[in-house]
């Protein structure tokens, strides 16, 4: 397998456990920041995705490819063994996984050293920073850049999540899911910005420290997107982009994410 190491928010993401926590064993530094990977593995079910050349079958048995995976993942949080939470903050928190490119499948965040039981990140673009200036939105958020082909300039705003490919149980021969909206700022939307927490408890918990890497490696399952809370077929679906079935798509797609291992 490759190596792939909210609705609005109205306040400022703020640290809320910078300070020492004199509950936190010897070894570890509350006030020193370290380094967090976090790896998404895109996969369909026990397969490695391969755009474009694997096929695959979905929970309604229509095969497919995929040509193109991209989706934002922001706003990190992670809470520590004694339930302390640090927020990243939000400046150094987007970032864009693209499929077709490695670079992007493992983000890295600065959090207090310390040992941590969950991980909670919201999939997709808080309506905040939908509605900030274009000042304010750089890196993988600007649409005439990095982000480009990940924007509605007619709605004036982020896609969250793209995925297309080909498929024979599609009467158009692909199939096209753009799934954005963020509740609207002046005219109401559907809300399809989605925050999961992801227990790390189970299959290791990560033991951050300055002097060592460590990484959390998620898996990605895209079959999930096909029944993750409701099934549903290509052929009955093949393209849905600002479209009430957008949020079936938005409930699945939550379900995509799974704790795979943490190496310290």
């Amino acid at each position: 397998m490759k190596k792939i190491f909210i609705p609005a928010i109205a306040v400022v993401c703020i640290m809320t456990a910078c300070k020492k926590d004199n509950n936190m064993p010897s070894e570890y530094d509350s006030s020193k920041k370290a380094a967090l990977s976090i790896e998404f593995d895109n996969v369909a079910g026990a397969s490695d995705l391969a755009l474009t050349t694997g096929s695959y079958t979905n929970p309604t048995g229509e095969t497919f490819n995929v040509t193109k995976l991209k989706y934002y993942i922001s706003n990190f949080k992670l809470t520590n063994t004694n339930g302390m939470e640090y927020v990243v903050p939000q400046d150094s928190c987007y970032f864009l996984i693209d499929e077709s490119d490695e670079d992007t499948h493992e983000p890295v965040v600065r959090i207090p050293e310390g040992e941590y039981k969950s991980l909670t990140f919201t999939i997709g673009v808080d309506s905040l920073r939908n509605t900030k200036d274009i000042s304010q939105r750089t890196g993988v958020l600007d649409p005439t850049g990095a982000g480009a082909d990940m924007y509605w300039s007619w709605n004036s705003g982020y896609i969250f999540f793209k995925m297309e490919g080909q498929s024979a149980a599609s009467a158009m021969g692909d199939y096209q899911y753009h799934i954005g909206l963020y509740g609207g700022m002046s005219t109401a939307t559907i809300n399809n910005v989605k925050t999961i927490t992801i227990d790390l408890t189970s299959r290791g918990t990560p033991k951050v420290k300055s002097t060592k890497s460590t990484n959390v490696h998620l898996m990605v399952d895209i079959l999930k997107m096909f029944n993750g809370t409701s099934n549903f077929s290509i052929a009955a679906r093949p393209m849905v982009m600002v479209d009430p079935f957008s949020a079936t798509i938005a409930d699945n797609y939550t379900k995509m994410f799974s704790h795979d291992h943490t190496e310290n």
